[in-house]
């Protein structure tokens, strides 16, 4: 076989190889694609089954946003022939760091935007019971910074103050003896609640992280003497119930509430 021959044979050699292994890897990247958008593809109905799971958990624990607080004894409708002689005023006031879920809260109790105040928020509530109305009048105060001013004026008479903190900010939570402190400076009788902000977002939390959130507040609310509850404004969870609790202890109610300190679920420790 002469040398000519010899080269040809050699060069459809690798021709041949060189085309074999060009569609071995077209198969192989081919391949890889599917595999990659497979995983892709669960990984994304994976986070939408955890999304989903938080979504139905909260919806478990949430009041329906658009229907009023119902009473404790049943609600009743206000009428035409309502007077102040049967209306029992009581004042709180709403405590903690600013950008905690304050406004959120009290906005999503009281069913309207809360009017610009200077350092301040007032806003009403009333709630009707059994014939008689007790009408919340609701202080806020906007941050320590710039209430001092406006802490003698929201905490004197009142007859219950709420301590918040965000679930998600454990410095905020620390925060909480600070303003108590202050708050006992000009009142020492009113009934303390301590209230956690933005359950949905800390139940996104790891589990842990919650245990450890969760015993730290409820080792802050037995030190402060206070009801410990986590809520939430955005799925209305435990905002309304609070103020009822407030109602049926001041006034001796027959209304209690439940004892939770299940790690997930909006607890409620006294």
């Amino acid at each position: 076989m002469s040398r000519i021959s010899r080269r040809k044979i050699r060069l459809k050699t690798k021709r041949a190889i060189l085309l074999r292994m060009i569609a071995l890897k077209k198969c192989v990247t081919s391949s890889w694609k599917r595999v990659v958008g497979c995983l892709m593809q669960f990984s994304a109905h994976k986070n939408n089954d955890i999304n989903n799971h938080h979504h139905r958990q909260l919806e478990n624990y949430s009041s329906p946003a658009s229907s009023p607080p119902p009473s404790l004894n049943g609600a009743e409708s206000p009428s035409a022939d309502d007077d102040a002689s049967d209306l029992v005023s009581i004042k709180v006031c709403i405590l903690g760091d600013p950008k905690i879920g304050k406004t959120s809260f009290l906005t999503k109790y009281v069913g309207r935007e809360r009017e610009e105040g200077n350092g301040m928020d007032q806003m009403d509530k009333i709630m009707y019971v059994s014939g008689a109305r007790i009408a919340f009048h609701i202080c806020e105060v906007q941050g320590f910074d710039n209430s001092q001013s406006n802490l003698q004026l929201a905490c004197k008479e009142s007859v219950a103050m709420l301590f918040m903190f965000d679930l998600t900010s454990r410095c905020t939570l620390n925060s909480v003896i600070n303003w108590y402190k202050e708050a006992r400076k000009w009142n020492q009788s009113a009934m303390p609640v301590l209230v956690g902000t933005k359950f949905d977002d800390f139940v996104q939390l790891p589990l842990d992280l919650q245990w450890t959130i969760a015993n730290q507040a409820r080792g802050y609310a037995k030190a402060l003497n206070a009801t410990l509850f986590f809520s939430s404004a955005n799925y209305n969870i435990n905002v309304n119930k609070i103020f009822k609790f407030i109602a049926a202890k001041l006034f001796n109610l027959p209304w209690s509430i439940e004892r939770n300190l299940t790690i997930g679920e909006p607890i409620i420790d006294f």
